[in-house]
């Protein structure tokens, strides 16, 4: 059975495989298909697809007998950061048309408000003594939407600390005293958003929100009215029962089943393309209804 991924990072956000590279390791891994989903950015769109189209034409036209692996499906998403009731909550947009205008307005409004609370949290970070600007995180981490992981692995490479989690403990977590919260969206303005665009809204891994079974059947009830599509149903770290929980979810709303690695490279060691911790598959049957709604023919 074909295996597909429908939620991978790249160095356009917060991965450590660029868009290229994705499509070379999906080829790699066998996929037939996986969506390009960073942070709240389109950036590496053109690249990954651009890529893939190259190698599936040179392929045709190549003379060998017995051609490589087949060239995987690129498809083109977005994960929004949005929140919920003073939680984060995120949602994946899949085929959506990223050369839309209105889209990418909003999108600019985002790097903007980024860029704004970057340059405060460089401010606040100074003041503790460490020597850093947002023009040096953006050289040190070209084409990148800049996360806070890019500030932790800034200062490990600095030598300010011994380990990632000790940024967040000491200096950008939650609750640490150089974190500056950014404005986001609501998921149902996501939602909106990425039907605009014509895309496929999927509310992502609801089970690492640790929402009571109440709460969170309410969030799922408020995006179905104004859209939501898909549910990510299949996820690295869910358990048996938490599948069969947000399975069930989905039943319940008439909603379709979305699955993915959420793969960040390095950033989330042990955690592999395609197969998240070696217990992860999503089958590629899930795909042609997600495609039938972007494409407007689903019943």
């Amino acid at each position: 059975m074909q295996q597909i991924d429908l939620h991978v990072h790249s160095t356009r956000s917060d991965g450590t495989y660029t868009p290229s590279q994705l499509v070379d390791y999906a080829i790699e891994k066998g996929l037939a298909a996986f969506a390009l989903t960073d942070h709240d950015t389109v950036d590496g769109l053109e690249e990954a697809i651009s890529y893939a189209d190259m190698l599936r034409t040179r392929q045709i036209e190549s003379d060998a007998p017995h051609p490589l692996s087949p060239i995987p499906e690129v498809i083109p998403g977005i994960e929004f950061s949005t929140e919920y009731q003073g939680q984060d909550v995120h949602i994946v947009g899949l085929y959506i048309d990223y050369r839309n205008e209105i889209f990418t307005a909003k999108l600019q409004e985002f790097v903007d408000s980024r860029t704004l609370r970057n340059q405060k949290m460089c401010s606040l970070l100074q003041e503790t003594g460490i020597d850093i600007t947002y023009d040096a995180l953006l050289r040190e981490f070209p084409n990148s939407v800049i996360t806070r992981a890019h500030y932790a692995k800034y200062m490990l490479n600095h030598g300010y600390i011994k380990s990632m989690q000790e940024a967040f403990d000491r200096y950008v977590g939650d609750h640490a005293p150089c974190y500056v919260p950014r404005e986001k969206v609501t998921p149902a303005q996501a939602v909106r958003l990425i039907l605009e665009a014509g895309g496929v809204p999927i509310l992502a891994h609801p089970v690492l929100y640790h929402m009571s079974d109440r709460r969170l059947e309410q969030l799922t009830a408020d995006l179905k009215d104004v859209g939501l599509i898909g549910i990510e149903a299949i996820y690295s770290t869910y358990k048996p029962h938490e599948e069969r929980q947000i399975r069930a979810l989905a039943k319940k709303f008439n909603l379709l089943i979305s699955g993915g690695s959420d793969f960040h490279g390095d950033n989330k060691p042990g955690l592999d393309l395609g197969v998240g911790y070696d217990n992860l598959f999503v089958p590629y049957s899930l795909l042609p209804p997600l495609k039938a709604h972007a494409l407007g023919i689903a019943d």
